[in-house]
């Protein structure tokens, strides 16, 4: 329970200062929020009505505490370009940029943890040659361009689905789910190539281990010394690569996005930074980090009960 406490309270802690990190860069950068909004032709007195009604006059301080109260009581603040709520502009958009990095770390796990047993069941033979090869390659092409890629051949070639023909989750979700899988599959190819990596060179590790020598020794086959002792053993520093992973998918998902013509978070971020829209902007990189802090907390978690030694000496 202490473990958690104290993973809890540096989670807690991790969130401020992202908050405060995010706040302070966007009041230190370049540009005028109000002047952008009322263009270079207004005059100096409404520009600087204008800042004051936007409390951009303000100590820095007493607008970071409004935020962060604001925030927390789930106010985001309003668009300054849009002039509407940012919880309604980006709530909206959310759940098609998780859906897809869930999709993606799912693909991970589903692919790469039976092509990480099969490479070091088979080492060194022609099967596990062939899909490292694979995996050198499939980790030197970025997810961007794999994206690129995969358009071209299952889109225009293959038409197994429309490029740019998104539809809606409150639309047809089935037809939602299936337009984000391949996405989702660039997102995933370089995390499961890196993770079969992984899991084979940790299996490989654990098996050549006393225990594994002494499972051996008692008459268990290979199948039974690898599912019953070595596998658990083996998936503990996978684990937290793949909780690192679903994260970075979720931050990697915005790039994706932009690829597949998909209108998720991606496409309100940058035209909010390119119209200095301070609110919206804070409020999607708050969320990133928020779902990326969260995620490294249960991987925590998840690693504690698999390796209960863990954190005993902390």
């Amino acid at each position: 329970m202490k473990y958690i406490i104290r993973k809890f309270g540096m989670m807690i802690t991790t969130l401020l200062v992202v908050s405060v990190c995010v706040f302070l860069a966007f009041s230190i950068i370049p540009g005028d929020p109000a002047l952008r909004m009322l263009g270079t032709e207004a005059s100096p007195e409404l520009v600087e009505q204008t800042r004051q009604q936007m409390g951009l006059n303000d100590p820095v301080l007493v607008r970071y505490g409004r935020w962060l109260t604001g925030f927390l009581a789930g106010d985001m603040g309003t668009s300054y370009n849009y002039k509407v709520p940012v919880s309604s502009m980006v709530l909206s958009k959310i759940p098609i940029t998780l859906t897809m990095a869930i999709m993606a770390f799912l693909l991970t796990v589903l692919i790469s943890i039976p092509l990480g047993i099969i490479t070091a069941k088979h080492e060194g033979g022609i099967l596990d040659r062939c899909i490292m090869v694979a995996n050198q390659i499939i980790m030197a092409i970025p997810p961007f361009f794999s994206g690129i890629l995969l358009t071209f051949v299952f889109g225009m070639i293959f038409r197994l689905f429309t490029p740019g023909g998104f539809v809606n989750y409150t639309d047809d979700f089935s037809r939602f789910i299936r337009y984000l899988f391949f996405p989702a599959l660039a997102i995933a190819l370089p995390k499961i190539a890196m993770t079969v990596k992984m899991l084979r060179g940790s299996l490989i590790d654990e098996s050549q281990r006393d225990y594994a020598r002494t499972a051996y020794s008692r008459g268990n086959n290979t199948n039974g010394v690898l599912y019953r002792h070595v596998l658990k053993n083996a998936m503990i520093p996978v684990i937290t690569f793949l909780g690192m992973a679903l994260a970075d998918m979720v931050a990697g998902s915005i790039v994706i996005e932009q690829v597949f013509g998909i209108p998720g978070i991606s496409r309100i971020l940058l035209t909010s930074i390119s119209n200095r829209d301070y609110p919206v902007v804070e409020a999607i990189i708050m969320g990133i980090a928020i779902i990326v802090i969260l995620v490294n907390f249960l991987v925590d978690i998840i690693y504690r009960i698999v390796d209960p030694r863990i954190g005993l000496k902390e």
